[in-house]
This record gives C-alpha cells, sequence and structure tokens, in this order.
C-alpha cells in the first residue's frame, strides 16, 4: 500500500454523505485507514459517519483554503461533475496525494450498447438525450494524460436511496397499489449494486500504485429487468405490482422537466450487463454479496422508521405520465 512506514493510510473523500460515498467512507475507516471527509456539512438523508472520521465542512470550490498544505495517500472525488473542474481538482492534488480517485460514471458509454457484457474498453462518448453523462463523459476527456485512477460506477443504490425513478415516491406509489409507468416493455437487462458492494471493490484499489492511471467498472453481478425489479419492490411491500408500459421516448415529451425522463432515453432504456474482470483481478476479494431482494428487504425495515419524504411533485407527474399512456391507448383503440 502507499502509506508512509507502518502508518495507516491517510484518506480524503470529497464528498463522503452520499449514496455511494458513506458506505466508502464506512468501510475505508473499519479497515484502519485514517479517513478525513470534506464537504458541505449537508446530509439529508442521515448517513451517520463513524466515529474518528475527520470531518471539514466547506464546499468544493474551497477546497484548496480548507486543506491548507496538507496531503494525503489518496483522495476520492465524488464531486466533479464537468471537465473544467475535473481538470483543476486533478491538478491541485497531482502534489498533495500519492493517488487520486475520479468518480465518473457507467453513463458515458456510448449507447445503443453495441456488445455486451460492457467492459472498460466498450467506446464512451457524448449522450446528448443525457446531460449528466456527456458531462461525465467530458470530464473524463480532460482528464486524459494525467496519472488518475478512474472508476465507473453504474445505478448504485443503499438503504436509504432506492434505485427507483422518482425514488422513494415511486415506492409509496407501489405501496399505495396505484399505476407504475415502465418505460418501454419491461425487459430491458439493468445491473443494480448496492454501496456496500461497490465500496469493497474501491477501497480494495486505495493504495495500490498499480491502479493508477486504470480504469475501472465496479457494478455487482446483479441482473433484472424492470419489470422484475418493480415486482421485487411490490413484493417486499406485500402488494402487486401495477405495471403500465410506456414508451421510453414519451417521458421527456410527456414530462420535459423531470430528470429521470432524460434517462429513460439516454440510459434506463438499454439494457446495462457489465464485466467486472478487471475489478476481480486489481481486488481478489472483491466480491458482492448483496441481491436487491435481501435489500429491498432492508429498505422496507427502514421504511418503518423513518418518514418517506412527500412525493407530491413526482406523483403529479407520474400521474400524467399514466394518464398520457391511457390517453395513448384510446386514441389507437379508436383508429382501429
Amino acid at each position: 500500500m502507499l502509506q508512509h512506514d507502518s502508518a495507516p493510510l491517510r484518506v480524503l473523500y470529497l464528498g463522503g454523505t452520499g449514496t455511494i460515498s458513506a458506505s466508502c467512507v464506512r468501510l475505508s475507516a473499519a479497515a484502519g485507514m485514517h479517513v478525513t471527509v470534506l464537504n458541505r456539512g449537508v446530509n439529508e438523508r442521515g448517513r451517520e459517519l463513524p466515529e474518528g472520521v475527520e470531518k471539514l465542512t466547506a464546499d468544493v470550490s474551497e477546497t484548496a483554503a480548507a486543506l491548507g498544505d496538507r496531503s494525503f495517500d489518496a483522495v476520492v472525488n465524488f464531486l466533479s461533475y464537468d471537465a473544467a473542474d475535473a481538470r483543476r481538482k486533478a491538478e491541485f492534488f497531482a502534489a498533495r496525494a500519492r493517488q487520486y480517485v475520479h468518480i465518473s460514471s457507467a453513463s458515458i458509454y456510448s449507447k445503443p450498447i453495441r456488445q455486451v457484457p460492457i467492459s472498460e474498453s466498450t467506446p464512451t462518448g457524448p449522450n446528448p438525450p443525457l446531460a449528466y453523462a456527456t458531462a461525465k463523459w467530458e470530464a473524463e476527456q480532460a482528464l486524459q494524460g494525467l496519472p488518475v485512477t478512474i472508476v465507473r460506477p453504474s445505478h448504485t443504490y443503499d438503504d436509504a436511496n432506492p434505485p427507483l425513478p422518482g425514488g422513494w415516491a415511486m415506492v409509496e406509489r407501489i405501496a399505495r397499489g396505484e399505476e407504475v409507468p415502465v418505460h418501454g416493455d419491461g425487459t430491458s437487462l439493468w445491473t443494480l449494486t448496492h454501496a456496500e458492494d461497490f465500496a469493497q471493490g474501491l477501497v480494495g484499489l486505495l493504495g495500490n500504485p498499480r491502479a493508477i492511471g486504470e480504469t475501472f467498472n465496479i457494478t455487482g453481478s446483479d441482473i433484472y429487468t424492470w419489470d422484475q425489479i418493480y415486482t421485487i419492490v411490490a413484493e417486499a411491500l406485500g402488494v402487486q405490482a401495477k405495471l403500465v408500459h410506456v414508451a421510453s421516448d414519451m417521458f421527456p415529451l410527456v414530462a420535459p422537466e423531470w430528470f429521470w425522463s432524460e434517462e429513460m432515453v439516454g440510459d434506463l432504456g438499454h439494457s446495462a450487463v457489465f464485466d467486472t474482470t478487471k475489478i476481480r483481478t486489481f481486488v481478489p476479494g472483491f466480491a458482492p454479496r448483496l441481491t436487491f431482494h435481501r435489500a429491498v428487504a432492508r429498505m422496507v425495515a427502514r421504511r418503518a422508521d423513518h418518514p418517506v419524504p412527500a412525493g407530491d411533485e413526482t406523483d403529479a407527474i407520474l400521474d400524467r405520465v399514466v394518464a398520457a399512456y391511457h390517453k395513448a391507448r384510446a386514441v389507437f383503440a379508436g383508429a382501429q
């Protein structure tokens, strides 16, 4: 490991309380690393950080002032979303960290995917329907030539953030027995990864000099159709899923302001199955354990103990999509 003598690995997380990063912080601390977290101090979903984790409260734009002349063995950046910031952060930490890890996204792989499983050598490119994916791709391009470890997670979730379009609002809709709009015909394949499993791969890379200059997919092997995903949630809630299959292209037409509408066309509407040979080679202990069936049971248990945020705005959008679907069916039926 990259560390000073026998001292613990010193790791800085930019972020640290998000869906993915909180699990990585917890596992790093459990592994005996000295963990520092820099963020704005906002923790809306109540993800607790372990005792002993050093907390620095600052906006990511104030990183230089917050850190002074400190250096680290590894820095993990969850907070860069555009090319200029990604390049700026990597250059800033070049002299302050032995290893710099940039968290990218598996959404940057060119759509439609020509061959599965998706490996690190699968072509990437801008994704016009999905601004987030394009920004992440541009960020990677800006890092070319720098000694950076790049990590591409796919759809990663935790107990506080269900992997459904609309999040908890969608879960509550299912629980109420209302119709749920599913993009396409519900049969595209999708990979789900719990954040605790993702953390195994990421933390296993920290301090490894061989990982510098490399890119990694870190996903689980939990693969379902979207119909199965919604049905598993419904079964865990003790209800029957009422699925309505809506053409992916209809979402941005009916609800252009909804973030997930872009996702339907630019990402979720395509099958995503990943090759994780590389991360398993670099981190032999990487072995995802949480299937979605087990994770949903944990989510439902958490739901009983934590108030679910109101989802009125999301409900209104989903009502609009379902209404458009039924209207289209009626028009089509009338034309026969």
